[in-house]
């Protein structure tokens, strides 16, 4: 196990105490308690804290996929009669009904801030730690570079934000907030990147593998240049990429092998180690595996999957014929224990032998140069049309793929090829819904999505057994583009202002 993994995490927090000039040692710090003035002081208490950070990630990796593949046309759910108290969270997502008291929401929303507390914490720290000048950098970089990541889901999510960087010093402060513009959003995002790529190394040593790099932060600058279509700046970042020794790996399946990790085509993974009680493991498969498959799919005598972020029919035919990352990405169906064909499909890109019921050693490939090579064809052809560069780098992908490539397109059909694309070799993991938002106007989206959620009542992925979709299932709205403001944080702070529509 890399170290950064290895290190548990220590929780930081701020100690408050009500003083008065007659109780001043009410307001010092006991020496003998972690609290955040007398951590940060060493190297090595910087790299925890840091490496806690990165920790933090791994649980909210596990949810991610509520938002980005769920809510889209990608994936659905295997439906299940017996038991409706999904309904006001995860079916909500599913089928566009979340409110401002949809608890995943609020999930969402409570742990990005959440681990934002402890990357301000850690950056406000760092001018006082006796950490080598190498260290305090490169800590710097990862932070900020972590942090734009999270303003880059959470403006994506809700729009205008609270920008906060940083430390909170009292309950009171944390409630006068008011939403960021999202032009600024952007704005912090773009120095906290700029910052990053200054900072970061291109690579590290065997120890440190896993962290973020130059690479990633230019990654995802060039995403987020691309997402606002600034293209020719997307284009210079990412063409920068391309220099830092990526490749695409020969076999597709060997992306997501747990025993190929930190192979030539991943940017950035958030890493998980199965086979211990560490506490450090995923559990994708136990989440995406049918519904009653009682072990024969996750291999545990009578292990269930949860039958959540269920492949729709809709991804499933858009696989060209000998499209070879189609038995990579999903099953169609299993065969049950007692013989019998099943179908009912689930995604298969992180269903691998483990050790330990319910721990898997699966990483999260958050950016992998395949993406990039996608992302700068799109821009390429957004400025210039359709060039030998552009196809080339499409065709790039295909031919791993095992399909003949594509030519002789004009710019807006290279473009719906190229976004049907990144949909296929990027399934499930966690682009479909922003790679929507970026690429479709808002009716253009509204549209899309109402057409896919009528084809879904027509023809459900799973069966209902029975049991009629409700009227208001499948509706998709303009306002629900963003997400709403939990009514939790509209309750504790009165000067947030709601999203239209909630």
């Amino acid at each position: 196990m890399k170290r950064y993994i290895n290190t548990l995490f220590i929780g930081l927090g701020v100690l408050l105490a009500s003083t008065s000039c007659d109780d001043e040692f009410l307001n010092k710090t006991d020496p003998t308690v972690l609290v955040s003035d007398n951590f940060y002081q060493t190297e090595t208490q910087l790299i925890q804290a840091v490496n806690g950070v990165y920790g933090q990630l791994r649980p909210w990796h596990l949810n991610q996929w509520q938002y980005t593949e769920f809510i889209s046309d990608n994936t659905t759910l295997h439906f299940n009669p017996g038991n409706r108290g999904n309904g006001p969270s995860l079916e909500a997502l599913e089928f566009w009904q979340y409110n401002p008291a949809t608890s995943n929401i609020t999930n969402l929303y409570n742990s990005t801030y959440g681990i934002m507390v402890n990357v301000n914490t850690s950056l406000s720290k760092l001018p006082e730690s006796n950490a080598s000048d190498a260290i305090k950098n490169r800590s710097e970089g990862e932070l900020k570079m972590i942090r734009a990541y999270l303003y880059f889901h959470l403006v994506q999510h809700f729009g205008d934000v609270i920008v906060i960087t940083e430390p909170v010093s009292s309950p009171a402060e944390a409630f006068e907030y008011n939403r960021t513009p999202v032009e600024a959003v952007y704005q912090q995002i773009l120095s906290d990147l700029n910052d990053a790529v200054a900072l970061l190394p291109p690579s590290y040593g065997s120890d440190d593998i896993g962290r973020v790099t130059k690479g990633a932060a230019l990654s995802l600058l060039g995403k987020v240049h691309l997402t606002r279509k600034n293209y020719a700046e997307a284009i210079n970042a990412l063409t920068q990429v391309t220099s830092l020794g990526y490749a695409l790996l020969q076999d597709y399946e060997a992306i997501f092998d747990p025993q190929n990790k930190n192979h030539q085509e991943s940017i950035w993974d958030i890493h998980y180690q199965g086979d211990n009680q560490f506490g450090v493991g995923s559990n994708f498969i136990y989440t995406f595996a049918p519904r009653e498959s009682v072990g024969a799919v996750i291999d545990f005598p009578g292990q269930d999957g949860g039958g959540w972020n269920t492949p729709t029919n809709e991804i499933i035919a858009l696989y060209e014929e000998g499209d070879l990352r189609k038995e990579v990405s999903l099953k169609e169906g299993y065969t049950s224990l007692d013989g019998s064909y099943i179908a009912v499909p689930y995604i298969n890109k992180f269903h691998h032998p483990h050790s330990i019921r319910g721990v898997t050693n699966d990483n999260w490939p958050v950016i992998r140069y395949a993406d990039v090579l996608l992302m700068l064809a799109e821009a390429i052809n957004e400025v210039e049309g359709p060039t030998g560069t552009a196809l080339g780098y499409l065709n790039e992908i295909r031919d791993r793929a095992g399909l003949e490539p594509v030519n002789g397109l004009g710019k807006d059909a290279f473009r719906e090829v190229l976004l049907n694309e990144r949909r296929i070799e990027l399934a499930f993991e966690n682009h479909r819904w922003f790679d929507l938002k970026r690429t479709k106007t808002e009716s253009e989206l509204v549209n899309l999505l109402n057409a896919y959620g009528l084809r879904e009542r027509a023809n459900p992925t799973t069966s209902r057994e029975g049991i009629p979709f409700s009227n208001n299932d499948f509706i998709f709205e303009a306002h629900e583009i963003l997400f709403p403001i939990p009514q939790d944080q509209m309750r504790i702070n009165s000067s947030l202002v709601q999203n239209p529509g909630y």
